[in-house]
């Protein structure tokens, strides 16, 4: 999970888009006197995440708050289910609803989408990763989304692995170029980075076997048989990597080639918000 001071931040800032200078829904017809009692319902099934976000969104609007966490994230769950409760200024509620709904929702589909993928390969050597494709500012809440639905992290941003895609081997000259200037760029200064090499065919995955110097390979856009083809010529010698075009309805598929990992860009930028719901109690 994101540290507070940063999640504290990322609130503040999706807060003061939504309120503005003020509320004024809630300030025309609440007197600031009122009290009330809200519960967080589940309304479709699901994986649950980011309660502690929500949490957090309604102590920033009024520390106050009386909020009462009845599930956690990774939780299954059922419609009816009640997620957590609500205690306090009736106004302060109304105000931090919204936002605290949006962070949870979306981060809840997330889980909920990466959960359903996961047991598609259920007793499989694979394992699932997500990629760089997330929201602008949310990439560490959303990563964290994917690790409560049971899939794996790949790497989090630019600056944890080397990832040496087709534009960096085309723009260096060459998957030989790319490999040694890399190796000599981590020597130089110092980084100790797992380097991982996308190649787009056979061709290219025996320019790199025959070079080395890298730790995984990513298979790129192969179809099926090509991918079990390309996963028997490195016979593990180095972790592989199928991505691109990989759906549903073929993730199986892949997976039974024996590949290490799959890597699905959609778990975290092409999923559906889990629908939850706050209402008074």
């Amino acid at each position: 999970m994101i540290d507070i001071a940063n999640l504290d931040e990322l609130i503040g800032m999706a807060l003061r888009e939504d309120i503005g200078d003020g509320d004024h829904s809630t300030l025309a017809c609440i007197p600031p006197t009122a009290q009330g009692k809200a519960k967080m319902v589940a309304k479709k099934e699901g994986i649950l995440c980011g309660v502690e976000v929500g949490e957090r969104v309604f102590h920033l609007v009024d520390s106050s708050l009386e909020v009462t966490l009845l599930k956690k994230d990774g939780d299954p769950l059922h419609v009816g289910d009640i997620v957590m409760t609500v205690k306090g200024h009736a106004g302060s509620i109304l105000t931090a609803e919204r936002t605290a709904l949006n962070y949870m929702q979306r981060l809840s589909g997330i889980a909920t989408q990466t959960h359903r993928m996961v047991e598609m390969i259920a007793g499989l050597h694979t394992q699932l990763l997500d990629t760089r494709k997330t929201t602008p500012n949310m990439r560490l809440l959303e990563k964290y989304a994917v690790k409560c639905g049971g899939g794996t992290n790949h790497r989090i941003g630019l600056y944890d692995m080397i990832m040496l895609k087709d534009n960096h081997v085309d723009f260096a000259g060459g998957i030989e170029q790319a490999i040694d200037r890399t190796r000599d760029y981590l020597s130089k200064n110092g980084k100790n980075l797992k380097i991982e090499i996308e190649v787009r065919n056979l061709d290219e995955l025996e320019r790199v076997m025959n070079h080395g110097g890298v730790d995984r390979i990513m298979l790129d856009n192969f179809d099926v048989p090509t991918l079990r083809e390309a996963v028997k010529r490195i016979g593990g010698r180095y972790e592989t990597e199928a991505s691109g075009g990989i759906t549903d309805m073929t993730l199986r598929d892949y997976a039974e080639t024996g590949v290490d990992f799959i890597s699905v860009g959609a778990l975290t930028h092409h999923i559906k918000s889990l629908d939850l719901s706050l209402v008074s109690d």
